[in-house]
């Protein structure tokens, strides 16, 4: 089922030398349960379509069509953690600002913190953290208001490449295992690879889609085994090749 139809959407900046066209003519459907990754040249759009899908900017001409009301959990590449708030503190900060702290609620983010390894880590501070229980801890932040779409931008990006790895796995099977759409902006083509049902390469600005990529590697439980297939170096070169050939 598709959860959300976006139609003929195009961004135009003002300057007070010029008029720039972020984004151009973008038509795309994002069906449940899917992790589309969209990928292209460095400044293309890619963050501005996910600002005008969070609401945070308006298109310029188009439209988003959502089949059903949307609640959008946006992680992004800071993960804006609190360093004088407590693990469990940060992962409830987001239903406090939403005035949802219920018991019940409480308990759901207690439930993940325990299921992701970080709950005896609850009255420790962030700064204590390794890189990756971070990226887990904002994570889980992120999925505590229960969303039903899941916008990240560049979530791994200060990563190193074994901790980046590492935690794509852990990411990828909680997005599985809760089962939620997810739209992931990226310019690493593996990471993308690795997570993706399907891949959108854009052009350089204006952006528009040169393809689409439908990504079956599901036979592999793992973004790292994914990683380590034929199929997998096959894709890569491909959507390589589109980007470095973008025009």
């Amino acid at each position: 089922m598709k959860l959300i139809n976006i139609n003929n959407l195009s961004k135009t900046y003002h300057t007070k030398e010029k008029e720039i066209l972020s984004i151009d003519d973008i038509s795309l459907d994002i069906n449940e349960s899917e992790i589309v990754s969209i990928v292209g040249p460095s400044g293309c759009g890619k963050s501005t379509l996910l600002n005008i899908l969070t609401n945070l900017e308006k298109p310029s001409k188009g439209f988003i069509r959502e089949n059903k009301p949307l609640i959008i959990g946006y992680m992004m590449q800071n993960d804006a953690l609190l360093p004088w708030l407590s693990v469990r503190n940060n992962a409830l900060i987001g239903l406090k600002l939403q005035h949802k702290l219920t018991s019940d609620n409480i308990d759901y983010v207690d439930t993940l913190l325990k299921k992701y390894d970080l709950y005896e880590f609850k009255d420790s501070y962030p700064n204590n953290l390794s890189g990756g229980m971070r990226q887990r801890l904002a994570l889980i932040r992120t999925l505590a208001i229960k969303p039903n779409i899941l916008l990240l931008d560049e979530p791994f990006s200060k990563l190193d490449i074994d901790s980046r790895i590492t935690i794509s796995d852990d990411v990828y099977n909680i997005i599985k295992e809760l089962n939620i759409t997810t739209i992931l902006i990226s310019h690493d083509i593996a990471e993308a690879l690795s997570l993706s049902d399907r891949i959108v390469v854009l052009t350089k600005r204006p952006a528009k889609i040169k393809r689409i990529y439908d990504i079956d590697l599901t036979e592999y439980p793992s973004p790292s085994q994914k990683r380590q297939t034929p199929e997998f170096n096959k894709l890569y070169n491909m959507i390589w090749s589109d980007i470095d050939h973008v025009s």
